[in-house]
């Protein structure tokens, strides 16, 4: 599924070309995403102008004078820029197209995503609750000192819930723990001060050099497959199980939480 830096790559990569931008037309050719694709999208957004795109967790926002278009790329979608007249592949469920020749073309095969409009102003239970940007200042390590207080769960989960922090997901959770010393099945409530403030330094870390690297794969949106890759040579665990810890030469270890892979070495990690 694609995380955060990778939805933040993606809307680094449409939103030179989306900006700006007027919409002549919405193409649905299978409206069976997630959650039904709104009958009158073409309506409602056709002849407005895209005025920013932006990201809130790892849904992106088109805004318009009229509304917002808000996408999620779910589990398996991507966007390219390309002609309307370019071929279809398999999979290619919706075109968002522009006056100026381009469009942004949807691909899903696993149609998980969803293409949905939001009102001016309109509050969206799938934004509503969400915890603040971990790249944000408001994340910090008093946020979440104070968030764990009393939590029994693993700090793993903890760190992975929307609703305290939004975009760490299961890569860089695993990374960002292996860099901070913290075991993923230590319990939230258990972890002092300090040590949250050095995750939080971690978190922003891994986040932001994995999106760095995403920007080496903006050219693949325009007439490539729109999927930016992740930064695995850098990876310290994750999809490391049975491999020597890069730190200290031990077994790296692998178990599940929350139905969730997580990767760790018992010797640098308490």
């Amino acid at each position: 599924m694609p995380e955060l830096p990778e939805v933040e790559t993606t809307r680094r990569g449409v939103a030179p070309y989306s900006e700006g931008q007027r919409i002549t037309e919405v193409i649905v050719r299978d409206h069976r995403l997630r959650w039904p694709v709104p009958d009158n999208l073409s309506s409602r957004a056709g002849g407005q102008t895209i005025t920013a795109v932006r990201r809130r967790a790892k849904y992106l926002l088109f805004d318009t004078d009229a509304g917002t278009l808000l996408v999620h790329l779910g589990m398996s979608g991507s966007l390219r820029v390309m002609s309307p007249t370019d071929t279809l592949l398999k999979h290619d469920h919706i075109d968002l197209v522009f006056e100026n020749g381009r469009c942004l073309r949807y691909n899903d095969p696993r149609r998980f995503g969803c293409w949905l409009w939001l009102k001016p102003g309109e509050p969206h239970p799938l934004l509503t609750h969400l915890g603040p940007e971990p790249l944000s200042d408001d994340f910090n390590g008093e946020y979440l000192y104070q968030r764990s207080r009393g939590r029994k769960a693993p700090i793993k989960q903890f760190l992975m819930d929307g609703k305290v922090v939004v975009g760490v997901g299961n890569i860089y959770a695993n990374e960002a723990l292996f860099l901070s010393g913290i075991a993923p099945s230590r319990a939230a409530g258990r972890i002092s001060l300090a040590r949250y403030r050095r995750l939080v330094d971690n978190v922003k870390q891994v986040l932001t050099s994995a999106i760095t690297q995403g920007g080496t794969t903006l050219r693949d949106f325009v007439g490539g497959d729109g999927k930016p890759g992740y930064f695995a040579q850098q990876l310290y665990v994750y999809g490391r199980a049975g491999q020597p810890c890069k730190a200290c030469g031990s077994e790296l270890r692998e178990s599940r939480l929350g139905q969730r892979t997580s990767v760790y070495c018992v010797t640098c990690q308490r």
